[in-house]
C-alpha cells in the first residue's frame, strides 16, 4: 500500500453505486408523468369541488371537467395535463365562469334544456347564426325590457389557489417515485 512517499492506495468497486446511481435516473425519468398527474388531480378535485357548489341546472358542466395528458406538450423529463372543460358538453361554462350578460328571455323545454325564447311568428323560420347581427337575433328572440348582468361564479379560477398544494403533490410523488420506483414503500 505504501510506495514510500507517504501515500495511501485505495481501490474501490462502484459497480453497485453506479448501479444505484442508474436506477435513481430511470426512476426520476419514469416518475415524471405520475408527478405531473398528481398535481393535475390537485387542481382537478378543486375544480370539481367548485363545480359541485354551484346550484346544478343540467348536471352538463359537472360531466364536462375533465383532466387529460397532453402528448403533444410533453417530453423527455416533461409532462403536461391540461385540467378544463369540454365546450361541447358544457358550451355555457364560460358564461358561468366569467358572468355574462342576459338579453333574451328563456325557458325550459320538455327535453329539461333552457333555451331562449323565440318571438311570436318566428316558429319554423332560421334561427340566426352565432355571427348574427345584434340586431338580427333580437329580431328573432325575446328581448328583456332591459339586459340583466349575471354574476360570474368562478370554478376554474379558484384552483389557481391550490397550486401550492398541487406543487407538493408532484413533489411528494417524485421524491417516493424516484426513491422507490414503482414499488411502494413499507
Amino acid at each position: 500500500m505504501s510506495d514510500g512517499r507517504n501515500s495511501v492506495t485505495i481501490k474501490a468497486d462502484l459497480r453497485a453505486l453506479n448501479a444505484a446511481i442508474d436506477a435513481l435516473g430511470m426512476n426520476a425519468q419514469q416518475a415524471v408523468r405520475p408527478a405531473a398527474q398528481a398535481a393535475a388531480q390537485v387542481l382537478y378535485d378543486d375544480v370539481k369541488a367548485n363545480v359541485n357548489k354551484i346550484k346544478k341546472k343540467s348536471g352538463n358542466l359537472a360531466n364536462a371537467i375533465y383532466q387529460v395528458y397532453s402528448k403533444t406538450n410533453s417530453g423527455p423529463g416533461h409532462a403536461t395535463y391540461h385540467v378544463s372543460w369540454n365546450a361541447k358538453t358544457a358550451p355555457h361554462a364560460g358564461l358561468v365562469e366569467y358572468g355574462h350578460l342576459q338579453r333574451y328571455r328563456y325557458y325550459k323545454g320538455a327535453d329539461g334544456q333552457i333555451r331562449p325564447m323565440v318571438r311570436p311568428g318566428m316558429d319554423g323560420t332560421k334561427r340566426p347564426g352565432r355571427r348574427a347581427t345584434q340586431a338580427q337575433k333580437d329580431a328573432y328572440y325575446v328581448t328583456l325590457p332591459q339586459p340583466v348582468q349575471v354574476a360570474a361564479r368562478p370554478f376554474m379560477r379558484p384552483a389557481i389557489d391550490k397550486f401550492d398544494k398541487a406543487l407538493k403533490a408532484a413533489q411528494e410523488e417524485l421524491s417516493r417515485r424516484i426513491l422507490y420506483g414503482n414499488e411502494t414503500p413499507k
